[in-house]
Parts: structure tokens; C-alpha cells; sequence
């Protein structure tokens, strides 16, 4: 398989079954924002690298199942409306990510003002992935008549969550700080 085509030296390219549309249609930005939420997500993990903490291995484990289900949220994405969706994102996946959302929220101190990105370069990376998610869940809700499964929007919504709170765990973790947003300025 090449990695160039030349197929979209044209403005266009492929959704799944190779129906061609534009390369600003709203489904490629969806899912390329997916797919720019997955990297960010990938550069907040490389960041934990040389980290060490009890809960490393089962951390990074649920990142990268998260990473994996977000590609398919992509896939879900790139499948026209009058095609079948071959891997459909169910509910537990998001029952996952709530699952895991207040189990690291436990840990947490309970916030009493909102909190600037900041703490370890991980935590800042992971707060810059939940932006992006933010973007592709927006994206989605204007695809919303479009797609087969309504479970895509709600996925992005709640991946968002698991990446503010994925960002507070890691600085507790790694004793990165926390900034409270300051009211005057």
C-alpha cells in the first residue's frame, strides 16, 4: 500500500465505501478532528514516557483503548448516511469512560473554581486533546441528521469530560500544580 495517491491533489478524497466529497465537507472534519484529538491524546501519553507511578500501566491502558474507539468513532464518521457502519460504537463505551471518570474522581480534590491548563506537560497535552474533542463533538452535532448511530455525539461529549479529568489525574499523580482561575485580572 503507497502512502500517496495523488486521489486528492483535487480538494477531494474518499469517505468509506469511496463515495468522493470535498476535503472541507463537514464528515471529514469530523473525523479528521477525531483523528487530531487521537494525536493529541498520542503526545500527552509520549510525555509520560519516563514517568513512573503506581498506576502507569493501567493508565496508559485505558488511554489507548480510548485512542482505539475514537478511531472508529472516525470510521463511524466517514460512513455515509445510506451505507452500513461496520463497527458501530455501543453504549458501554461510554459507560467506560464515565466508569472511569469517577473512579479517578475519588482521587481528586473537589474543584471549587475553574482551573487553567497547566501542571505537568502531560496534563496541559491531555487538556489540549479535550479541546479538540470539544471541536469534533461540535462538528458532529451539525452531522446529527446524517448519522445512523446518535451514539457518536454523545461519545465525544463525554470524552471530553474524560480528558479534564485524565488531565487532574495526572497532575495528582505527578504532583504537577494546579492553577485556579483567578476572578480579577
Amino acid at each position: 500500500m503507497r502512502i500517496y495517491t495523488r486521489s486528492g491533489d483535487k480538494g477531494k478524497t474518499s469517505l468509506i465505501y469511496g463515495q468522493r466529497v470535498p476535503k472541507n465537507d463537514l464528515r471529514v472534519e469530523a473525523y479528521g478532528t477525531c483523528d487530531e484529538t487521537n494525536s493529541m491524546i498520542g503526545l500527552a501519553l509520549s510525555f509520560l514516557e519516563n514517568e513512573e507511578w503506581g498506576e502507569k500501566g493501567d493508565f496508559l491502558k485505558t488511554m489507548h483503548r480510548v485512542q482505539t474507539i475514537l478511531f472508529h468513532v472516525g470510521a463511524e464518521l466517514a460512513t455515509p448516511s445510506d451505507k452500513e457502519v461496520s463497527w458501530k460504537l455501543k453504549k458501554e463505551y461510554i459507560q467506560e469512560l464515565e466508569d472511569q471518570i469517577d473512579a479517578w474522581d475519588k482521587d481528586l480534590s473537589p474543584l471549587k473554581n475553574f482551573i487553567l491548563p497547566s501542571g505537568h506537560r502531560a496534563s496541559s497535552a491531555l487538556h489540549t486533546a479535550r479541546t479538540v474533542a470539544r471541536r469534533a463533538e461540535r462538528t458532529a452535532v451539525g452531522l446529527e441528521d446524517e448519522l445512523e448511530n446518535p451514539l457518536v455525539v454523545s461519545y465525544l461529549n463525554r470524552l471530553s469530560d474524560f480528558l479534564f479529568v485524565a488531565a487532574r489525574y495526572v497532575n495528582y499523580s505527578l504532583g504537577g500544580e494546579e492553577i485556579p482561575l483567578q476572578a480579577d485580572v
